[in-house]
């Protein structure tokens, strides 16, 4: 259905076809006669709209015309990023070589900030109009809804996962209520090693699925780790190319904890809900053990405590 799809797209498909990671959509590399290959995606249905995908792709080609490092999607039949084939809504893009990023090196969180600061300054340039704002049931009230109705969750853990989500929940606001109203921009959303490709001129940002409107902080604090003295000199190297091109307000250091806690709950309640996609339990097969999930309690209660502490940044 894939070549058949590509080939109803006038893409001239070879019959090589590879699948490529991914979970939340289903990604293909499709081979191509006399030409380049490229990546065909297929988004899960009912996620986005249209008029959300579209806006993702728009902001995406925006970037690369502004010469950002970031993988745009390509112009098909009619001259539309977006088809409907079959079903199915697919959109292609370049196939782009790279290699994970190695932030150790000398210069290269230097060179992430600078690239990360230019993908800031056009995002600040106006607002995303039906792309999600980074705010309310998205900060974990949602997440923590699905996963107390999953039946991943054991029954005998339902109370203090409740118990402590909501206390999580109560921290995560009295972080961000003091910050309103917060000055945001258009984001990639889900900025970490995995969508990010290194290539000898720099960083390239791939996936802009997850763009949302939000506090620059969204996108910064992932790519920080380790101790507090380690995480300070990565911050530090970070800013010195960020703040060439855009500026930040410091006080968003503030939510660097709440925004790993929203993620955290986030992310099980994400896997809980695509639990009847065939590729999640294979991927992630100890969800279901009450051993995830005594653990899981553990990281949110120690997640309660650093959410009250001084971040490690103000030090």
């Amino acid at each position: 259905m894939v070549l058949a799809i590509a080939e109803q797209l006038e893409l001239s498909p070879d019959g090589r076809l590879f699948a490529l990671n991914s979970y939340e959509n289903r990604v293909y590399r499709v081979g191509r006669e006399d030409d380049e290959a490229l990546v065909l995606k297929f988004y899960r249905a009912a996620r986005w709209s249209d008029a959300q995908i579209l806006e993702e792709h728009d902001f995406a080609l925006e970037l690369a015309a502004a010469d950002i490092p970031v993988v745009a999607p390509l112009s098909l039949l009619e001259g539309s990023t977006l088809q409907h084939c079959q079903g199915f809504r697919v959109a292609a893009f370049p196939l782009v070589a790279g290699t994970a990023p190695e932030l150790d090196r000398p210069g290269a969180l230097e060179l992430l900030g600078r690239t990360l600061g230019r993908v800031h300054a056009r995002g600040a340039r106006q607002r995303f109009a039906l792309r999600p704002a980074l705010e309310g049931e998205r900060l974990g009230a949602r997440a923590r809804r699905v996963v107390l109705a999953s039946e991943r969750l054991p029954p005998a853990l339902h109370d203090r996962y409740a118990d402590l989500s909501a206390m999580l929940l109560e921290r995560i606001e009295t972080v961000w209520a003091p910050m309103r109203p917060l000055r945001t921009l258009r984001l990639h959303g889900d900025c970490h090693l995995g969508n990010l490709l290194w290539r000898p001129q720099g960083p390239l940002f791939v996936d802009l699925d997850d763009c949302v409107q939000g506090p620059a902080m969204q996108d910064l604090w992932m790519f920080l780790s380790g101790n507090a003295d380690e995480q300070r000199g990565q911050w530090q190297q970070l800013m010195s190319g960020y703040e060439q091109f855009a500026t930040l307000d410091y006080s968003e250091i503030r939510l660097i904890e709440a925004l790993r806690a929203t993620r955290m709950l986030n992310h099980a309640a994400w896997i809980a809900e695509r639990w009847a996609d065939p590729a999640f339990p294979r991927a992630f097969p100890w969800f279901g053990e009450p051993r995830f999930w005594e653990q899981h309690l553990n990281d949110l209660a120690e997640q309660c405590a650093a959410v009250d502490e001084l971040p490690v940044l103000a030090g």
